[in-house]
């Protein structure tokens, strides 16, 4: 059974920093390319940030530049390293995999940024 298990989130100024984690089980960790969604309050889950199985990178426009996605093959974790982070970057941030059958989420981590 596939689980996603994320940390890190919580409540920070606008300028600071986060990292949140998402520890991966039941797949085949290295094999799957591992992304990142957000939603915030009345609008539509969108998606952030993708990692691929050979770790190639991509991001949406709106945090290009000041987050960084990684993964640890070793640990089956996937990282979200979150700087000069912005009030519009609150949201509820949920780690996704699909192991080309369905897709599998995360409980989901708040983020909060106060201004």
């Amino acid at each position: 059974q596939v689980q996603l298990v994320e940390s890190g989130g919580g409540l920070v100024q606008a300028g600071g920093s986060l990292r949140l984690s998402c520890a991966a089980s039941g797949i085949i960790y290295s094999a799957n390319a591992m992304r990142w969604y957000r939603q915030a309050p009345g609008k539509q889950r969108e998606l952030i940030a993708t990692i691929t199985r050979h770790s190639t990178t991509n991001y949406a426009d709106s945090v290009k530049g000041r987050f960084t996605i990684s993964r640890d093959n070793v640990k089956n974790t996937v990282y979200l390293q979150m700087n000069r982070l912005k009030p519009e970057d609150t949201a509820v941030y949920y780690c996704n995999v699909n192991n080309g059958l369905r897709d599998y989420w995360g409980q989901g981590t708040q983020v909060t940024v106060s201004s």
